[in-house]
């Protein structure tokens, strides 16, 4: 039998045979090389991106889905290292671990961030096999990537996430239902409850009583319909205080659109309250006496006057101011004057209604308003009111007052009352002061 004949009654060549032998010892060459081309296939398809390089680290293969993840071409990669697709961002000692590991002869597993065609980067979770021949030498190296860029991502959402759930922003989520699953540090820390004490709760632990359904319907009617609300709102803690929020909601919807989870953020917002309160007051507060100051007192009048337009309710106003008070800050000086305004305001304040207003009007005058009050009911008050200064001593002083009264008649505006009432306090001085001066009704 010819040497041709012989090889191809044994399944191939004596060199074609050695290729193969450490794989497939006992298996003709033809059925070799079907299993080789099934290998083939199926590396070449591959959902893992695989390249095959030298000891060097030259690329001598790569696979489909290693052209679809990095965007080159084979031409543009075989002959090439993968440095070529290094983004710089992976720090130099995790490649000088990978080669000792490789050149080792052990399998290397790691995540790199590499750099696509387009400059995009991306990370890969890699192994790295070392291939070797029948003596034992290593030839090749086998890589085998995965892309975890989404996972990586969905990584630092998450560490975001906790980093978030953990400031100072107290947080609390829930499931559909409303009933709560978890808590941060931040929401004890405000509600004193801890997490034990609220998880399968609902959130309706919390209300004050503060806010109608109409409040809690629009609340809801806004998560629902926008995924958010924010705004503020009163709770009650587990002590039972009423304290004021900032508090913002949001719907967390899955992939199909149904929601999952609630997440509510707020803050306690009881010390800004307090400021703009202290604020305010500074604002509107004679800084002396205490009392409303002209500009309060002006926003208050025209309140007045459109809420008697819009109803049969009427009101009065009624200024006074301190008889000879000129001549008290000569004798005895600006201090005693100051006491005097402050201890008169603490007099009248006392006998006036919550819905009556007292303000400091400029200098020792003063001016009232009397809320559904007529001209008679005021001049009942202010007489009584005339005769409570007189008879007290004001830091060791005998001082009198003489007022003006002015009823809101229809179309007045403020200025028409207070220039009705200012004439009903002149009319009293010329007639001798200490004493209750009524606007004319033909005024």
């Amino acid at each position: 039998m010819k040497n041709g004949e012989h090889e191809a009654a044994h399944g191939g060549s004596e060199s074609e045979r050695a290729m193969f032998h450490p794989y497939w010892p006992d298996v003709d060459l033809d059925t070799l090389r079907v299993k080789f081309y099934q290998l083939y296939i199926a590396v070449e398809q591959s959902p893992a991106a695989t390249a095959i390089t030298d000891t060097e680290g030259r690329i001598e293969y790569v696979n489909r889905r290693f052209l679809e993840v990095t965007g080159y071409s084979r031409e543009e990669l075989i002959g090439k290292t993968p440095a070529m697709i290094q983004s710089g961002m992976t720090p130099d000692h995790v490649y000088r671990e990978l080669w000792q590991t490789l050149r080792s002869g052990r399998v290397w597993r790691g995540e790199l961030q590499n750099r696509k065609k387009n400059g995009e980067l991306y990370w890969e979770a890699e192994t790295i096999t070392p291939v070797r021949d029948d003596s034992g030498r290593i030839v090749r190296f086998v890589a085998v990537k995965e892309d975890i860029t989404e996972r990586k991502r969905q990584e630092e959402e998450l560490r975001l996430l906790a980093s978030v759930f953990q400031t100072g922003q107290a947080t609390l989520i829930t499931d559909p239902e409303m009933r709560i699953e978890r808590v941060n540090q931040a929401f004890t820390d405000i509600t004193g409850y801890l997490p034990e004490e609220v998880i399968g709760e609902t959130p309706r632990l919390f209300k004050s009583g503060r806010h109608d359904k109409h409040f809690y319907a629009q609340l809801w009617q806004a998560v629902l319909e926008t995924g958010h609300w924010q705004g503020e709102i009163w709770n009650r803690n587990k002590y039972g205080d009423i304290y004021p929020l900032w508090q913002a909601i949001t719907a967390v919807y899955d992939d199909s659109g149904r929601i999952r989870h609630f997440i509510a953020v707020f803050h306690n917002i009881a010390e800004r309250k307090r400021l703009e309160e202290e604020l305010e007051q500074q604002a509107t507060r004679d800084h002396l006496t205490g009392t409303q100051n002209r500009r309060a007192f002006d926003v208050a009048m025209r309140k007045a006057v459109r809420q008697a337009e819009r109803s049969d309710n009427t009101f009065s106003l009624l200024l006074f101011d301190i008889d000879h008070f000129k001549s008290i800050n000569d004798q005895h000086g600006h201090d005693t004057g100051d006491i005097i305004l402050k201890r008169l305001a603490t007099l009248v304040g006392q006998t006036l209604r919550s819905t009556d207003l007292l303000a400091r009007w400029g200098g020792e005058e003063f001016a009232i308003l009397l809320q559904d009050t007529t001209a008679q009911g005021a001049s009942i008050f202010a007489e009584r009111l005339r005769q409570q200064v007189a008879e007290t001593r004001l830091h060791g002083l005998a001082v009198t007052i003489s007022l003006g009264i002015a009823e809101y008649r229809r179309g007045d505006d403020p200025e028409a009352i207070l220039a009705r009432a200012d004439s009903a306090l002149y009319r009293a001085k010329r007639a001798g002061r200490n004493r209750v001066g009524i606007a004319d009704t033909h005024e």
